[in-house]
């Protein structure tokens, strides 16, 4: 398999991972308790799925992922904005969406940065573009933008470094 055709299917996979963890959410969304019951103690993926149904993915390639999201009444706060919480978690699963896309795994966040600008509120409609912006050694950095469909304002971004939980030993390293 040359290059092209490994990002490619690492693109396919990552879009795969998302859209699944989506339907996921939706699903414990309107299953109720025995559905969380049976995703926490079967195959994992709870905590993406929570923050990420109805996500529409739309783009996965090359670094990048795109999608959309409308604001479901679950993830908001007493007075109907969206919570940060699930802000961050969507944030860390689009940026890694387009991580795997780009180095074939999910890795693990070393440092992660989100600064808060608008709120988005119930309904509203918001979209969600990462970008590669760094890759060293088994570091790859991101950033996450989440805008207002509507109105193009800034909702958040975020800025996270992800490193690969097993690397590459270093010669005469003790490590």
């Amino acid at each position: 398999m040359n290059g092209e055709e490994r990002l490619s299917e690492w693109a396919k996979e990552a879009r795969r991972w998302l859209e699944e963890s989506s339907a996921r959410g939706s699903t414990i969304v309107t299953g109720g308790e025995e559905q969380v019951k049976a995703l926490w103690e079967g195959e994992g993926g709870l905590f993406n799925a929570l923050g990420l149904p109805g996500l529409h993915v739309s783009l996965v390639e090359n670094g990048c992922a795109r999608c959309t999201l409308r604001i479901p009444s679950h993830l908001t706060d007493e007075n109907g904005n969206w919570q940060t919480g699930s802000i961050a978690a969507v944030i860390d699963d689009v940026g890694a969406a387009a991580i795997v896309s780009v180095d074939g795994i999910i890795k693990v966040s070393v440092q992660f940065d989100i600064s808060y600008f608008y709120p988005a509120e119930f309904n509203e409609e918001v979209e969600i573009e990462s970008r590669v912006v760094e890759r060293k050694d088994m570091l790859t950095a991101v950033v996450v933008e989440v805008r207002k469909k509507d109105t193009g304002e800034l909702v958040a971004i975020g800025r996270q470094w992800m490193s690969a939980s097993r690397g590459k030993k270093i010669a005469n390293s003790r490590l």
